[in-house]
């Protein structure tokens, strides 16, 4: 049995208006390719890690074609939310709606095997930043610009997160063999330079936190690693060639 990661599935299938294809060729036929590509690698009894930004729907009974897409992929899975995932309702209205493969963290942990797995979304944080790593492109269906970065709301929704992190990780097994964070925002610099979060992840024991959002990454960069004992992996989907990479 495996895990797999892939994060930033951006499904559309409801709001095809939002098809991830303006954004370049690297997006055609994206969700065709996830799909194709899913379906080889995973095998039904293996675990497939989502770390947001799941579907483009606004609300949750929207969202439904896009979970049943999901649905329909060999595994069992489990997701965060993302920043886009504005269909994200309560745990009991989700509950009632998540096909029985699907599964999710919002404010809990998740346990499979002997592996433990916790986590939120996070928010942008001034710690780190990833000017030099992106090609940065505007996208071509917003109306309206906005600044990325509002220091004083930012900052109070990153200090939620962290508080909904230590939430999740504190439900986690202590005696799990393997314990794995799922955030949606990167937790960490590409230098692995100490952070909030970091410090959060090491003293809860984690072994791997998977987390996406990054887009349009220049090449041939390093990003991200091993350091202080957890293991670090980018798992967007465009990084990743729209192919799960496997944890374990």
């Amino acid at each position: 049995m495996s895990i797999w990661a892939l994060a930033d599935l951006h499904l559309a299938q409801s709001v095809p208006a939002k098809n991830m294809a303006v954004f370049g060729p690297q997006w055609e036929g994206y969700m065709e390719k996830m799909a194709a590509a899913w379906d080889e690698m995973v095998k039904p009894e293996d675990l497939v890690l989502l770390p947001g930004d799941i579907s483009w729907a606004m609300k949750l009974e929207e969202a439904k074609t896009d979970l049943e897409w999901i649905d329909a992929r060999p595994g069992k899975k489990v997701m965060i939310r993302g920043n886009h995932d504005y269909w994200w309702g309560s745990s009991k209205k989700m509950s009632q709606v998540f096909p029985p493969s699907i599964h999710f963290i919002h404010n809990t942990a998740f346990h499979w095997q002997d592996v433990a797995i916790g986590g939120t979304r996070l928010w942008d944080t001034p710690e780190y930043n990833f000017n030099g790593y992106v090609h940065f492109q505007e996208n071509p269906q917003a109306k309206t610009k906005v600044s990325l970065y509002e220091p004083e709301n930012d900052e109070a929704i990153f200090n939620r997160e962290l508080e909904r992190l230590k939430m999740s990780l504190r439900q986690m097994n202590p005696r799990a063999k393997l314990k794995i964070a799922m955030t949606h925002y990167p937790p960490i610099g590409a230098d692995l330079q100490p952070s909030r979060t970091s410090g959060i992840l090491e003293e809860f024991g984690i072994q791997v936190c998977a987390f996406g959002h990054l887009h349009n990454l220049k090449k041939n960069q390093p990003l991200f690693g091993t350091i202080r004992g957890i293991q670090y992996l980018l798992t967007a989907s465009d990084y990743l060639d729209f192919r799960p990479i496997q944890i374990l």
